[in-house]
């Protein structure tokens, strides 16, 4: 995959990223902060965690009602979304701790979710984060079997249902992941040049892919089944919604930054070159919203915040609601738009609107 430059023909706009950099390290030096976690963090990953593996523990130990199961197994996949957005994401961008075995084991809960670390920094940190809205760069944005995410791919007769079939795949998101995501990509990032790892690396990273996927199927499935005896329709009936529930939160979550409405898609030109700034490239691809809402930016770990997560992913985002007027005065400074969806619900309208065009571009909105 050949690398692409992003390179805007005006200084001035130029010096946007340096001079929004200065102003926020400026406040974590006079606030006299670490840009890493706080006690609200810690209290905060306390709380997720337990909020999935006590429930687990209750479903596996106590003889609950089909309801009060389904009810836990519920709790189960919101807290697993939780832990993805709040923990799991800081920690493998290094926001969590400066201290690099904080992040390590703290970045693993992603295991929880059937994932795997190694992959994820390359489809996330590097992909994304680097080619934002790129159509085949960024892996996020790519045809995904029955989605058109990118106006610059080919159009498919069924992409015109896809903002009403959206919600089922987006549910089972999270399982394609334990099942198959990771061998997917695992072949691919080799293939495509993305994975730089050496031949004996990448070699022990799939024997821990593999073993991860047989450790989570057999303490979450197996040894519940085999050794509990629990009931097989109920258990993985709720294992399921589990799953469902995660995969929902964390791609609409997800969608509700990028594909929206007022986000670009740009082209890079034939030297390869984005005529942007990489900063100002990710205010133009990425979008805010309801930034006040504190149980949301809460629960979503600042992913409501995405325009300062993109420019900072380093911050653990408890900061953002500080540096987000910085950002948004800066870019009003320079002249560059600072995106945002008042509330969750117009950012939801907004994606759907957005699919639906995606489908048929022939459509037009006012």
């Amino acid at each position: 995959m050949q690398a692409l430059q992003f390179v805007h023909p005006e200084k001035d706009k130029a010096m946007f990223f340096a001079t929004l950099r200065s102003r926020v390290d400026g406040y974590f030096k006079e606030n006299k902060i670490s840009k890493h976690y706080n006690s609200k963090m810690v209290i905060k990953s306390i709380v997720l965690l337990a909020a999935y593996l006590i429930p687990f523990a209750c479903i596996l130990m106590l003889n609950f009602s089909t309801g009060i199961n389904m009810l836990l197994w519920t709790v189960m996949g919101f807290a697993l979304a939780g832990i993805g957005m709040s923990v799991m994401h800081d920690a493998n961008h290094g926001a969590y701790s400066s201290n690099s075995k904080t992040n390590y084991w703290m970045g693993h809960t992603l295991n929880l979710l059937g994932g795997s670390v190694a992959n994820w920094k390359i489809q996330h940190n590097i992909l994304h984060h680097t080619y934002t809205n790129i159509v085949d760069y960024d892996d996020d944005i790519d045809d995904k079997l029955v989605f058109r995410f990118s106006p610059h791919k080919e159009v498919k007769w069924f992409h015109k249902f896809q903002f009403l079939y959206a919600i089922f795949f987006y549910g089972i998101i999270t399982l394609y992941w334990v099942l198959l995501k990771d061998f997917v990509q695992y072949f691919q990032y080799k293939k495509r040049g993305v994975n730089k790892d050496s031949e004996e690396k990448n070699k022990a990273t799939f024997r821990k892919i593999v073993l991860s996927k047989i450790g989570y199927i057999l303490v979450g499935v197996v040894l519940p089944l085999v050794i509990l005896k629990l009931p097989i329709g109920l258990y993985l009936f709720g294992f399921t919604i589990m799953h469902f529930i995660a995969g929902v939160v964390l791609t609409v979550v997800f969608q509700l930054a990028h594909t929206v409405e007022t986000t670009t898609h740009p082209l890079p030109n034939e030297l390869a070159t984005i005529e942007n700034t990489w900063a100002i490239h990710q205010l133009n691809t990425t979008v805010n919203f309801s930034r006040h809402n504190k149980f949301i930016s809460w629960y979503v770990g600042g992913l409501n915040f995405q325009v300062e997560h993109h420019l900072f992913p380093t911050i653990c985002h408890v900061h953002y609601p500080a540096i987000a007027p910085i950002v948004k005065q800066t870019a009003e400074e320079f002249g560059i738009p600072y995106l945002e969806n008042e509330t969750i619900w117009q950012a939801i309208y907004s994606h759907i609107k957005l699919l639906r065009k995606f489908g048929e571009p022939e459509l037009q909105y006012s």
